[in-house]
């Protein structure tokens, strides 16, 4: 059974679920990370699938990136996505769902064809006066469980951004896992890429298909 929204709210509860314990991994945030620090120059980075980003592509964003082989990438249309079905519960687990912080989930890239359980979304938000950093503080502040944040700079090609490695913590199942994110801001708003997955376990073994994400990145001509 597949978590996305992208087949309806049925499996609303788990995707929900699932986003709360997605991956990263971190220390004390706010001042931590030099601007120069551009991660480890020896990350594995997954084998080449699709390109996704340009028009004609399974998802058009601001940006274009490579997904990794087997993965496979689904548009999510959160304004078809969201109503008002009367059921409070209901809608605010959608909102939270579909929203966090200043950006909204535009894409959904699922590993499970791939045999990892987990996702690599993509969030965009409106054009503002919002660096990256901003961005990604705001959108990993919306998290409340969000702890250990590590920000470090990156670049990709001709784009400039900021990445994060975190932790969230599953009250549920009372478990900590691991979170990863990346910001960019291009002339069309600021999108986050983030990785997720079942479990640090899960969240390690995807981290290939990020690395490829964040080495591909480009602004959609």
């Amino acid at each position: 059974m597949r978590f996305g929204v992208a087949n309806g709210w049925r499996g609303l509860a788990a995707a929900v679920l699932l986003t709360g314990l997605a991956a990263g991994c971190g220390e004390s945030g706010e001042n931590s990370g030099a601007a120069g620090d551009k991660g480890s120059a020896t990350a594995e980075v997954a084998a080449r699938g699709e390109s996704i980003g340009a028009a004609g592509s399974a998802c058009e964003l601001p940006v274009t990136f490579d997904i990794a082989e087997f993965w496979e990438a689904e548009k999510i249309d959160a304004a078809s996505q969201q109503g008002d079905t009367g059921n409070e519960v209901s809608d605010a687990l959608a909102d939270a769902f579909l929203h966090q912080g200043p950006v909204t989930m535009a894409c959904e890239v699922d590993a499970k064809p791939a045999g990892k359980l987990g996702f690599l979304r993509v969030w965009t938000g409106k054009p503002g006066g919002a660096d990256a950093r901003a961005v990604l503080e705001g959108f990993v502040g919306a998290e409340k469980t969000a702890s250990g944040q590590k920000y470090r700079a990156f670049e990709a090609g001709s784009l400039s951004g900021t990445e994060v490695e975190y932790t969230t913590t599953s009250e549920l199942l009372e478990e900590t896992k691991k979170e990863r994110a990346l910001a960019v801001v291009t002339p069309d708003g600021p999108v986050v890429v983030h990785l997720g997955g079942m479990d640090s376990e899960e969240h390690e073994a995807m981290l290939p298909a990020y690395e490829l994400a964040k080495s591909t990145l480009k602004a959609t001509a």
